[in-house]
């Protein structure tokens, strides 16, 4: 029964609830950490038993982790009937801190250090361009295809839960993306290649922003949704081409969108200076 509960478990995440596979994965090793520190059936555990496997957990983020596979476990037992006692723990509440994010001039400064005379130097400015212009993840931008450019758009297929959305890409980047690929002899359906031609690592991607940039990649997927709404956009509008399924993860950026209304204010209000 018990195997049997967590081949459930996993389809009803993986299929129904369309997690991404790094996400079905995560729960099932929390659950499976979880239960070897118990001695008792996963379906016969207590409130106290929870709490006593968290205390070992200090950092925050690690433990809303642990709560959220456990929490959707639980869940998922009770709604199918498989138990009649739901646990439900609260999540740790951890400071909403305002994103990193870099500022159009920060980023065109990075973008000035890299030489465009190389097939790699080429590769790298429209790959830092791609990223500030998408807000794609990452991930979904090493996944990029060719095709999945057409007519200014760029088409990502491999989001979190499998979802696929339409970006709108500026002609900035996509130029850059077209002098590298005509520079390139290297012929690939994707779009990012190391200089051996085999698809980009995550890792050298990293190195790459990273040299010029002095940030991650997602920092750049945070300076292009900062970007949108200090520029007045709409939240739910930076939601969708986000990819983020809950506008409440969106929110962030409220933060920004409220410094922005500030600095107007004190920059252009009769009253914004002492009598």
């Amino acid at each position: 029964m018990h195997n049997e509960l967590l081949v459930a478990f996993e389809e009803y995440i993986g299929v129904t609830k369309a997690l991404d596979k790094g996400t079905v994965s995560s729960y099932l090793s929390d659950l499976k950490q979880f239960e070897s520190q118990l001695s008792k059936p996963l379906l016969s555990v207590e409130s106290e038993d929870l709490l006593a496997f968290l205390t070992a957990f200090d950092n925050k983020r690690t433990l809303n982790r642990k709560l959220s596979a456990i929490n959707a476990f639980y869940h998922f037992c009770h709604t199918h009937d498989f138990s009649h006692n739901p646990i439900k723990i609260p999540m740790a509440k951890i400071p909403k801190n305002l994103p990193k994010y870099l500022s159009f001039d920060e980023v065109m400064s990075g973008l000035s250090l890299i030489d465009r005379g190389t097939v790699m130097g080429k590769r790298d400015y429209a790959l830092i361009l791609f990223l500030y212009a998408s807000g794609c993840r990452i991930s979904e931008a090493l996944s990029a295809r060719r095709n999945d450019i057409l007519d200014g758009w760029l088409k990502i297929r491999y989001a979190k839960g499998e979802k696929e959305r339409m970006v709108p890409l500026a002609p900035m980047a996509i130029e850059a993306l077209e002098q590298y690929l005509q520079a390139s002899d290297v012929r690939s359906s994707h779009l990012w290649l190391n200089y051996r031609g085999g698809v980009l690592s995550r890792i050298s991607a990293y190195k790459i922003i990273k040299k010029y940039l002095g940030v991650s990649p997602h920092v750049l997927r945070h300076s292009f949704a900062s970007a949108l709404i200090i520029g007045g956009a709409d939240l739910r509008v930076v939601q969708e081409l986000l990819g983020h399924s809950s506008l409440i993860t969106t929110q962030i950026y409220t933060h920004i969108e409220k410094r922005a209304l500030q600095e107007t204010v004190t920059r252009y209000h009769p009253l914004r200076e002492k009598p």
